[in-house]
């Protein structure tokens, strides 16, 4: 694996962390994450940087189960910000993220 690619691996499994750190600081519940604009904010841009990552690995050829939807993901946060619901980001955080927690685990190995 080239070091550029494991760069955007690595960059995507610490953005993970960091979004689990932030369903640790709103106590996994939605009520919490809805009424905090910080948390929104970066969960926001945690959601932009995974997508460029993805984007990156998808240019580089290494693609994962929804890479497609994690870069249009990103271009909706990035262009259409005042469309983004927050129930939408709480779904990928709380169901989506996991899964990608795997796929990027299996890359590396």
């Amino acid at each position: 694996m080239s070091p550029e690619i494991l760069k955007y691996i690595l960059d995507i499994e610490s953005i993970i962390d960091e979004i689990e750190n932030v369903l640790d600081f709103t106590n996994n519940d939605f009520n919490s994450f809805n009424q905090n604009q910080i948390a929104i904010r970066a969960i926001e841009r945690n959601l932009e940087i995974v997508g460029e990552a993805a984007k990156k690995l998808r240019e580089r050829g290494i693609e994962f189960e929804n890479t497609g939807k994690i870069v249009g993901l990103r271009n909706l946060i990035a262009h259409a910000y005042d469309s983004v619901d927050n129930s939408l980001l709480w779904n990928i955080i709380t169901r989506h993220i996991p899964e990608l927690k795997k796929e990027i685990k299996n890359l590396r190995v």
